[in-house]
């Protein structure tokens, strides 16, 4: 009875973050630290931090990844399928009807007004995520300094993953050199690799499942990381127009949820209502099953000396990423006196309200975004 009523939970709390979860991974992570940890503790700040290094071991969307992690630390493996599912449902839904429209009339609805506030409202919420993350990682002066040489990188325009993984091994080395630790031996760790090959002739239901599978079982990084792949795989082999696929990337960005859910938008635009729906499993499923593999082996990694140190230099890279994104969002988001407004009413209610229900952060945003653009 009781891991029933914890699945109901499961599916409630994510189907609710899929609902508001706007700004991108740096956000929703903000979201799911403030509702899970914060709110419900489900999970440990320092296990929850752990959590995010080790989606950054595996390809697929972090934040998304986050969701299937804390699922299964709530109600185990179907726990893990629920919260992914339940995360992503509402942005495929909505991009799914988009994508009807924009096949069936050309043009799509204009959503830019509400969307307005919800930018700087958001910049409040990863704020005090970093926060309250950034407490947690930074044990010592040496993950510090990692953690500001990581947002000095990242600002220098060097890719996320890139970032992540040179503090990770450079920050490791360092702490074993320190320690002298010699022949230390590793916990057994498997972390699969995926190869997939894609479907040959015109494209087809089969062709929109593979191609995507392709892509969801080696993306690394940002969404434009997948923006660079879906323009390789389908626009240079002339399935889709580049300006289509600027469309979906536009419905990706303007929907809740992962920015994956651009797959069903141009899975419908590729092969109707059947082609959404093999888009979304395609470039979802990789993640599904590599959180699966990995989610029992993070404990473990803990009590490997040499993985204990990479979590921690990765867990506070991570939180380093999280400050590029901020400063990032913030000179794309606060452009105007109506957007200064609404930023700085969120940051006072985030950091002078200790228990400031980020779901109505958010729609407060946009309602308030939504009325400041009519005057």
């Amino acid at each position: 009875m009781k891991k029933a009523s914890n699945l109901k939970e499961i599916a409630l709390v994510f189907l609710k973050l899929g609902l508001v979860a706007f700004g991108g991974p740096a956000a929703h992570i903000a979201m799911m630290e403030a509702e899970i940890v914060e709110k419900r503790k489900w999970i440990t700040p320092e296990h929850f931090l752990d959590l995010i290094g080790a989606t950054n071991l595996i390809p697929g969307p972090n934040s998304t990844e986050m969701t299937m992690h804390c699922g299964h630390e709530r109600g185990g493996i179907a726990g893990l399928f629920i919260a992914g599912a339940c995360f992503i449902l509402p942005a495929v839904i909505l991009t799914g009807i988009l994508a009807h429209f924009y096949v069936e009339y050309g043009t799509l609805p204009e959503i830019q007004p509400f969307i307005y506030g919800i930018k700087p409202a958001v910049l409040a919420i990863i704020a005090g995520a970093i926060f309250k993350l950034g407490k947690k990682a930074i044990k010592n002066t040496t993950l510090a300094i990692l953690g500001l040489l990581t947002i000095g990188i990242s600002l220098a325009g060097i890719s996320e993953v890139l970032a992540l993984l040179a503090i990770g091994v450079f920050g490791t080395i360092y702490f074993m050199v320190k320690d002298r630790l010699k022949n230390q031996t590793l916990n057994s760790i498997f972390i699969p690799v995926f190869l997939f090959k894609s479907a040959s002739g015109l494209i087809s239901t089969s062709k929109i499942f593979f191609t995507f599978l392709k892509i969801g079982a080696i993306l690394y990084g940002s969404g434009y990381v997948l923006f660079a792949y879906l323009d390789s795989e389908l626009v240079l082999n002339g399935f889709l127009s580049r300006s289509e696929l600027i469309d979906a990337i536009a419905i990706g960005q303007f929907t809740p949820g992962p920015v994956l859910s651009t797959a069903t938008f141009i899975g419908y635009q590729l092969g109707g209502f059947s082609g959404a729906v093999l888009a979304t499993l395609g470039i979802f499923l990789p993640s599904f099953i590599l959180v699966w593999i990995l989610n029992p082996y993070v404990p473990k990694m803990r009590q490997s000396k040499l993985l204990s140190y990479f979590l921690d230099v990765v867990n506070v890279a991570a939180v380093g990423i999280m400050c590029s994104v901020l400063y990032k969002m913030g000179l794309e988001s606060i452009s105007d006196w109506r957007t200064l407004i609404i930023g700085t009413l969120s940051f006072i209610l985030v950091f002078g309200l200790k228990k400031v229900n980020v779901i109505f952060l958010v729609l407060g945003g946009s309602i308030l975004g939504y009325l400041l653009t009519q005057i």
